[in-house]
C-alpha cells in the first residue's frame, strides 16, 4: 500500500536513544488519511510521538468498509525502497501486481509479504467483482541495511502457524512467538502476530523481554494489561515485559507487533526508507524517469507521480519525534 499523501512530511526514526526499556502504557490515536476514492485509513505509525515499534516502521488500519457499490482499494503502481510490505485483512480481498511479474490475491489470513530491496514498484486494488466489506491493515518493516539493497521479491502464505490457549487463537504473521514461527522470511528479530479472542478471555501472552511492542486493536473490545483499546487505535508497550495481560469484554482481535528495537537511523518520505537525503532524492528521480523499479504489468491506470521533495533538509534522526 502507498502513502497516497501529496504532501508527505519526512519520518526522521530508528535509533535506539528513545528507546523505552521498561513496560509503559502509552496510547497512539490515528491519523485519518484518504486512499483513493474510497478507501479510508486510520495512521498509526509513524506517530507524532512514536515512530517505530521494532522494525515496523508503518502502520494503516482500513475499514471495515462497505464498499458493495465502491471501487473499493484503488491504488496504483507506485515505489518502495528499503522496506518490506505486509498486506493483512480481516474481510475483503486485494489483487496484489508488482514489478517482479508477482499477481497473486490476498484472502484473510493469508501473508502478502513483499520487500523492496534496492527497488520494486506495485499495484493492490479490490478485485472486480469483489466481496462486501474490507477490512484490514497494511504495515511496513524497515530493512538493516545489509538487506536493503538485496533483490527485490514477492512471498504468499496462505497457512500460517498458529498458538492456542483457552479463548485465544493467535496466527504468526512474521517471526515467532511462543515456539511457532512464520514462514515468511525476516531479517531482523520480530514478531507480527493477528490474536482473537472470544468474549469472557482473560490470558497471559508470552513475550520476549528485550523487544519492544504495540497492540493494535482490530475489533471488539479488549483490555491490554489493563487499558482499553478501541478498533483503530494502538497502545505501545515499552521493553522488559515477559507477559502480557489480555482480557476480551467481547469477541474481539488484535494484532501485536514488536521487535528488537532497530539500530540504525532512518529517513522515511513518501514510500522509500533510507538513511541520506540524496538517497531519497536518487529514488524519486529515478521513479519519475521510469528507471529502476520495473513496470506493473496489468494495472489498468497510470502509475502514481511522486510528490514534490519538501524545502527543508532531510537528516536521519531518533525514533520519537
Amino acid at each position: 500500500m502507498s502513502n497516497l499523501d501529496r504532501a508527505p512530511a519526512p519520518s526522521l526514526c530508528g535509533g535506539r536513544g528513545f528507546v523505552v526499556a521498561e513496560p509503559v502504557r502509552e496510547l497512539l490515536s490515528p491519523r485519518r488519511v484518504r486512499l483513493g476514492e474510497s478507501t479510508e485509513v486510520r495512521r498509526l505509525l509513524p506517530n507524532l510521538g512514536r515512530r517505530m515499534i521494532g522494525a515496523w516502521a508503518f502502520v494503516d488500519h482500513y475499514g471495515p468498509d462497505d464498499i458493495a457499490d465502491e471501487p473499493g482499494m484503488q491504488v496504483p503502481p507506485h515505489p518502495h525502497i528499503g522496506l518490506q510490505t505486509v498486506s493483512w485483512l480481516h474481510e475483503g480481498e486485494v489483487l496484489h501486481r508488482d514489478s517482479t511479474g508477482s499477481l497473486q490475491t490476498i484472502r484473510p489470513r493469508q501473508l502478502g509479504l513483499m520487500t523492496s530491496g534496492r527497488a520494486i514498484s506495485h499495484s493492490e486494488e479490490s478485485p472486480k467483482p469483489h466481496a462486501r466489506f474490507l477490512h484490514g491493515a497494511q504495515l511496513w518493516v524497515a530493512l538493516p541495511d545489509e538487506h536493503r539493497h538485496s533483490a527485490p521479491k514477492f512471498e504468499f502464505h496462505p497457512d500460517l502457524p498458529e498458538v492456542t490457549a483457552p479463548g485465544l487463537r493467535a496466527t504468526v504473521i512474521l517471526g515467532g512467538l511462543d515456539g511457532a514461527s512464520s514462514p515468511g522470511t525476516a531479517f531482523t528479530p520480530i514478531v507480527g502476530a493477528d490474536l482473537a479472542l472470544t468474549r469472557g478471555a482473560d490470558v497471559r501472552l508470552p513475550l520476549e523481554p528485550d523487544f519492544e511492542y504495540g497492540v493494535l486493536a482490530m475489533s471488539g473490545e479488549v483490555h491490554v494489561d489493563g487499558v482499553p483499546v478501541l478498533p483503530g487505535s494502538m497502545l505501545y508497550l515499552g521493553c522488559g515485559r515477559t507477559d502480557l495481560p489480555l482480557r476480551a469484554e467481547s469477541d474481539a482481535s488484535i494484532m501485536l507487533l514488536g521487535g528488537e528495537p532497530f539500530a540504525e537511523e532512518l529517513i522515511m518520505w513518501w514510500n522509500f526508507v533510507g538513511r541520506t537525503q540524496e538517497e531519497i532524492e536518487q529514488a524519486r528521480e529515478d521513479w519519475m524517469k521510469g528507471t529502476r523499479f520495473g513496470e506493473v504489468k496489468g494495472y489498468d491506470g497510470a502509475p502514481l507521480p511522486a510528490p514534490a521533495l519538501p524545502a527543508v533538509p532531510l537528516k536521519p534522526r531518533g525514533r520519537v519525534r
